[in-house]
């Protein structure tokens, strides 16, 4: 089955810091920007929910057509966002676990400035493996 999922980091600031269709869906030319567009509309719905719950994991927050925007928010305020078309929660918070604890090794890196973009290969490598591990 063809799954649609777009996976965005955008940092406290709301500056996206990386970005992957990880879907194994093919792909249309405006899908890309499409995807963009409702994931970024989703961060006034993500901003106002960080605040009133203390779940880093909030589900499912907003709705388009037949995508959902799915979303964990670390300790940090840096939002990790899911585009998909598909029902598996638990599949989706265990990949958002694995990618923050990715993100916090990034993060540790002593040559990495916080809230710049993510242009590593290795990480790029293994969300996409967690991506298709979970979604």
């Amino acid at each position: 089955m063809a799954t649609t999922a777009c996976f965005i980091i955008v940092s406290r600031n709301d500056i996206p810091i990386y970005e992957a269709e990880v879907g194994s869906a093919t792909k249309r030319e405006d899908a890309a920007q499409l995807h963009q567009f409702i994931l970024h509309a989703a961060l006034d719905i993500v901003q106002d929910l960080a605040w009133t719950t203390s779940a880093m994991f909030l589900k499912a927050i907003d709705r388009f057509n037949d995508l959902v925007v799915s979303v964990y928010v670390t300790a940090g305020h840096t939002r990790l966002m899911l585009l998909h078309d598909s029902r598996n929660d638990d599949g989706i918070k265990s990949f958002f676990q694995e990618v923050h604890e990715l993100y916090i090794k990034i993060l540790l890196n002593p040559l990495y400035l916080p809230g710049s973009r993510i242009t590593s290969s290795q990480f790029d490598t293994k969300v996409r493996a967690l991506a298709r591990k979970y979604l």
